[in-house]
């Protein structure tokens, strides 16, 4: 298993449990209009008609363009937050933080998306490697962030980082679960930064 972040790197100044801290629901947005708005766009362009979707890390919108996807899958840690999404058509509770493991079927998604959240784990090699088993071949991951985030429950790795060191941990993060970045975005729509990058699952093997 691949390990990306030591000990100090993985370090957050709020080291209590990740269920408690999100016990109460949050119905706000983390980042501005634009940045929303450049993120369903960005879906729109990588997502098809038909997809089978994971939407990792959720909350109580997930920015989806209006499409006809064959299923979409919350994953997250406030369940209030995850039942209020109606774009998700079911939804799952656990704590990557304390068990990395997604509970789905290899090969069950063609694509996995994970918006303003990516900041926040801690054992980020375990869990992109569940991404890319999630995946069907050929399969697509969006990881969007900005410079916003809670700073107690950011891990240091992330706090001490410019952004396009941060933009480099997500690439190693997605090369973790041995899926290729086929592109990196760094954009300002609005007040905050867009950032995002997209990796593919290879397709039939690697060949």
């Amino acid at each position: 298993m691949t390990t990306v972040l030591t000990d100090r790197d993985r370090r957050k100044r709020d080291d209590r449990s990740d269920q408690t801290f999100y016990s109460d629901p949050r119905f706000v947005t983390h980042a501005d209009d634009a940045f929303l708005d450049r993120l369903t766009a960005l879906y729109d362009e990588v997502l098809g008609p038909g997809d089978r979707v994971l939407d990792a890390m959720s909350s109580w919108v997930s920015h989806l363009p209006e499409t006809e996807f064959e299923r979409v899958v919350g994953h997250g840690l406030n369940e209030a937050e995850l039942a209020a999404n109606d774009a998700l058509d079911e939804f799952v509770v656990r704590d990557l933080n304390a068990d990395p493991g997604l509970p789905f079927a290899d090969d069950a998604f063609d694509a996995v998306c994970c918006a303003l959240s990516v900041q926040y784990l801690q054992y980020p090699g375990p869990v992109f490697a569940e991404v890319g088993r999630v995946l069907a071949p050929g399969g697509v991951a969006v990881v969007s962030f900005s410079n916003r985030m809670f700073p107690t429950k950011a891990v240091r790795a992330w706090r001490t980082a410019s952004m396009d060191e941060r933009a480099d941990l997500v690439e190693r993060y997605l090369k973790a679960g041995d899926l290729a970045v086929e592109d990196r975005i760094a954009e300002r729509p609005g007040t905050d930064p867009f950032y995002a990058l997209v990796g593919r699952k290879p397709a039939n093997g690697g060949d």
